[in-house]
């Protein structure tokens, strides 16, 4: 926080006259002002509806409550000040504020003065857009969060050993100060004194905390890399960026991983390919609900989505069917230029794994290279890939996979999409269950023989999909006509 208070004195300096501080920590930032006035020699006024205008050292000043009365006094001090605002952005509608703060510009900027809005939310009026610099301050930092945690262990004579500190830092890691302050206190009252087993009531209060978010939500790591069939060239690739967070590739070199584009036919493993990353990589998985964040003030909520997600880096960013998401971007445009503009500039470690199923739909702009790491094609199963899924969910089913061929059921199934697979043998396990009697081989044949898969049905759809993606993607899946002609050639 403090870094980005800190550019304050430059923006004086430059005459930049009006600042947009976003951030809903009102009391956190007044501190970090009060110490950024203290090193810069810069005095701070502070205006709230319910006290008017305070002078530094508390001194109200009389019959300022109104904005614009407030507004109209300023011109009465020459020194370099700043007049932070906290509720300024609900009177934004009165009439003559925005003209009032035209003319304010004009005055401020000689004097080393600005005024500072400071609110949870980023709402410049149009006509003001292009006057306010915009200062985003982030969530409390892993530095700030162990200074916190270490000053409350210090009060309360509590030890914590060094790795189960940090286990709490991360854990606290997307919550404002006031939040943890509350969380550390129920982990007081409810714990046992911050032990290992008093963790899981910090990533609690967070999940119960994210739940208040329209746009984002937790998703449990509900899903190895061993459970996705296929897709061996996807799982090489994210195996060798298994560590790619760490410190010892930065000291090798080597960037952090921006993010990955998963696009291709419904139900063949986008949804549990982002959920494995988050479960090799071991790190948290947030989803973004991109019908959510276009039902509103869809800038703000992307804002708020960036803020959230940095602060829990590293971190996996899941953003399903994002093509719908630009196709509902009613704001002209402007939502997908911040989204692309983060994308390309992102500092803190948030790995974007972007899934879609239609690319007529997707900007060019979207697949630029230096966006996304890589775009992977994800098809339909080959037949050695179906076999491998429907050994996977055989095995998942509490069943033996020697006691059925399921190389014949993979050849029987031609066209049937990962999920397609996992929906027969449950409806054939159905059969059984209903005739009070084991699921036989019959049975899944049965099924597989009177189900007609999607992509029969969506034949030229998806030769399309296929021809998009030859030139510019890479196949999820290895080649297994190769690897066959090699085995072949090896036994001949």
């Amino acid at each position: 926080m403090d870094e980005v208070l800190a550019r304050i004195p430059h923006l004086l300096a430059a005459r930049y006259p009006l600042l947009w501080i976003v951030s809903p920590e009102e009391e956190r930032v007044e501190r970090g002002l009060e110490r950024m006035g203290q090193q810069a020699d810069v005095a701070i006024y502070r205006w709230r509806r319910t006290s008017g205008l305070v002078a530094p050292g508390g001194l109200a000043i009389p019959d300022t409550e109104d904005p614009l009365a407030a507004l109209a006094v300023l011109p009465q001090f020459t020194a370099s000040a700043l007049f932070v605002f906290e509720d300024l952005h609900e009177s934004l509608d009165v009439p003559g504020l925005v003209r009032r703060l035209r003319d304010l510009e004009r005055e401020l900027g000689t004097r080393r003065q600005a005024i500072a809005v400071l609110s949870h939310t980023l709402a410049i009026p149009p006509e003001l857009e292009k006057e306010f610099a915009v200062l985003d301050v982030p969530l409390p930092t892993r530095k700030e969060v162990g200074r916190l945690l270490a000053v409350l262990a210090g009060a309360r004579k509590i030890d914590i050993d060094r790795d189960l500190f940090e286990h709490f830092v991360t854990a606290s890691l997307g919550l404002t100060e006031k939040e943890i302050k509350r969380a550390y206190a129920r982990v007081l009252l409810d714990g046992t004194g911050f032990s290992a087993a008093d963790v899981h009531l910090v990533l609690e209060e967070k999940q119960r905390l994210l739940r208040k978010s329209r746009f984002l939500e937790f998703v449990p790591p509900d899903v190895a890399v061993g459970d996705l069939g296929g897709l061996g060239n996807l799982k090489e690739w994210l195996v060798h960026r298994q560590t790619a967070f760490s410190d010892r590739a930065r000291a090798f070199g080597l960037p952090e991983p921006k993010g990955l584009f998963l696009l291709g036919v419904q139900g063949c493993g986008k949804s549990l390919s982002a959920k494995a990353v988050a479960d090799l990589w071991q790190v948290p998985l947030l989803r973004l609900d991109v019908a959510a964040l276009f039902s509103g003030r869809a800038e703000e909520g992307l804002r708020d989505t960036i803020r959230i997600a940095e602060s829990l880096a590293p971190t996996v960013l899941w953003i399903d069917e994002i093509e719908k998401a630009f196709l509902q971007d009613q704001g002209g445009g402007r939502v997908f230029g911040a989204f692309l503009t983060w994308m390309q500039e992102k500092s803190k470690p948030v790995f974007v794994v972007a899934t879609a199923n239609e690319v007529r739909g997707l900007p060019p702009e979207l697949l630029r290279k230096g966006r996304f790491d890589e775009i992977f094609f994800v098809d339909l199963p080959n037949v050695h890939e179906r076999l491998e899924i429907l050994e996977i969910h055989i095995r998942r089913r509490g069943r033996k996979v020697e006691d059925y061929d399921l190389l014949a059921l993979a050849e029987e199934t031609e066209k049937f999409s990962g999920a397609e697979l996992e929906q027969l043998i449950i409806a054939a396990m159905f059969t059984a269950f209903s005739r009070e009697r084991e699921l036989s081989h019959e049975d899944l044949m049965r099924v597989a023989k009177d189900s007609v898969p999607l992509a029969v049905t969506m034949d030229e759809r998806l030769k399309e999909l296929r021809e998009w993606a030859r030139p510019r993607a890479r196949p999820a899946s290895i080649d297994t006509r190769r690897v066959s002609f090699f085995e072949d050639w090896e036994t001949a």
